[in-house]
């Protein structure tokens, strides 16, 4: 397959020390050629692939130099893209990667659309759809757990079970095909619902082992909507504060004082918080404290985890009452903050308002207590399996939403086999399967929906 060649900076903009420009095509190494001078006096295509020279960027209509720069020189197809690939190592300024990139520009390349190196590594067979997803799954990873997700996929830990499966279901279709084209063929073993049903049974346990770590998996990648939440000077931002380690929220003895929302990211044990401080909720005649507690209820309703923090030195109020069953029947950890004062709040009606929700006690003018938050919040949705370093997690919706189709349609083939249904028609809903598992690798999706996964990423990755 052949592309034009295509460039754009892979770096971040801003000041550094240094930035990269590449290059990725059939040309990449002439229009390199046209802008090098290499210090050892040879032209690029003259030198080894997977090299480093040092030497200038000179404007070829000038002779003027433009850069001092390393010039790194890979040829495909041993390249991520597998094209040749040229990467300009030059000093990470604005202006400087700027004229640069303007010459590669105006010397045969075409600046790049957003992914579109790791979206020819795809369609040059380098990676699949699953793989491609997840380099940027790690550019955005959050933590060290979801990192090893990512570079887990990246590797093909995902990919190889997929096409596992769908190596056996395909096996099972050639058969059932033989069967009904070669009736008359005796050496070939006649496929019976007896036969089918454990070779069905095994790949629907291999898609459900996939799902039970979908919402472990999901959380990893996109991370929890953590929402704090309490009545006015209960200790919500210290809490933010204490988790952040740093002072993001302003704290005073006086209520009201946040009056929107405060969002932020937060690692917690290896899971990821988008951590969200809200206005204390509570009945107000201000106008601009009832707009936050306003956003502070509906950010509560999209919430995946709730904290909800409570004061030891006052009795429950009936604010505080009218917010557990607001958090009823969530995932929620009751927070019974300023434990260094005394004790006023009557514990054991938290206890019976709670229902089995979590309770951590905190001073968080100490920092006591903030350990025990952590461990309850990752026990609360990983409960220690997240360590277990065999399986294989599934993180992207997409991917998620496909197995699931999978799992519906192999459930209605093994219904199919349970009544006896003729064997033609259940091959109709294993190809179903086969192909739903084709998408999550890329083997069988549109062109369009490659289009706006790949638009997602980031200019020159």
């Amino acid at each position: 397959m052949e592309f034009d060649t295509i460039t754009a900076i892979s770096t971040p903009m801003g000041e550094g020390a240094i930035a990269i420009v590449r290059l990725s095509g059939d040309d990449a190494v002439e229009i390199a050629d046209r802008l090098f001078k290499g210090k050892a006096g040879k032209k690029l295509r003259e030198l080894k692939s997977h090299t480093i020279h040092y030497g200038y960027i000179v404007d070829p209509k000038t002779e003027e130099t433009v850069e001092e720069v390393m010039v790194s020189l890979m040829r495909g197809p041993k390249t991520f893209t597998r094209e040749d690939i040229i990467e300009i190592n030059c000093h990470g300024g604005l202006v400087s990667v700027n004229r640069v990139l303007g010459l590669v520009l105006t010397n045969g390349a075409r600046l790049a659309e957003p992914g579109e190196f790791t979206k020819r590594a795809f369609l040059n067979g380098r990676i699949d759809l699953s793989q491609a997803e997840a380099v940027m799954d790690l550019i955005r990873a959050k933590t060290d757990r979801a990192m090893n997700v990512a570079i887990g996929q990246m590797e093909g830990r995902l990919s190889n079970l997929i096409r596992g499966l769908r190596q056996e279901l395909l096996e099972v279709l050639a058969h059932i095909e033989v069967n009904i084209d070669y009736p008359e063929y005796d050496d070939v073993e006649e496929m019976t619902h007896q036969l089918l049903i454990p070779k069905v049974l095994n790949v629907k346990s291999e898609i459900q082992k996939l799902l039970r770590t979908s919402s472990q998996g999901k959380i990893l990648r996109e991370g929890l909507s953590t929402v704090i939440v309490g009545r006015p000077n209960v200790g919500k931002s210290s809490l933010l504060n204490s988790l952040v380690h740093e002072n993001k929220a302003i704290v005073t003895d006086i209520p009201g004082t946040t009056r929107d929302v405060i969002e932020e990211y937060v690692n917690v044990r290896g899971v990821p918080l988008r951590l969200v401080d809200t206005a204390g909720i509570r009945e107000t005649e201000d106008i601009v404290e009832r707009i936050g507690v306003e956003r502070s209820r509906e950010v509560l309703k999209k919430a995946d985890l709730i904290l909800l923090v409570l004061n030891n030195n006052e009795q429950l109020s009936h604010e505080d009452e009218k917010l557990f069953e607001a958090i009823s029947g969530m995932d929620a950890i009751i927070i019974i903050n300023k434990t260094d004062l005394p004790t006023k709040i009557d514990l054991d009606t938290v206890k019976k308002l709670a229902n089995n929700q979590p309770i951590v006690t905190t001073s968080l003018l100490h920092e006591k207590g903030i350990d025990e938050l952590e461990e309850a919040i990752s026990s609360l949705f990983f409960s220690g399996s997240l360590e277990a370093g065999d399986l294989t997690y599934v993180s992207n919706s997409r991917h998620i939403a496909l197995l699931h189709q999978a799992s519906s349609s192999i459930d209605e083939a093994i219904q199919g086999i349970e009544t006896q249904l003729p064997i033609d028609m259940v091959q109709i809903d294993l190809t179903r399967t086969w192909e739903l598992l084709g998408e999550i690798i890329g083997d069988a999706v549109h062109e369009s929906l490659i289009n706006q996964l790949f638009s997602q990423f980031c200019l020159g990755k």
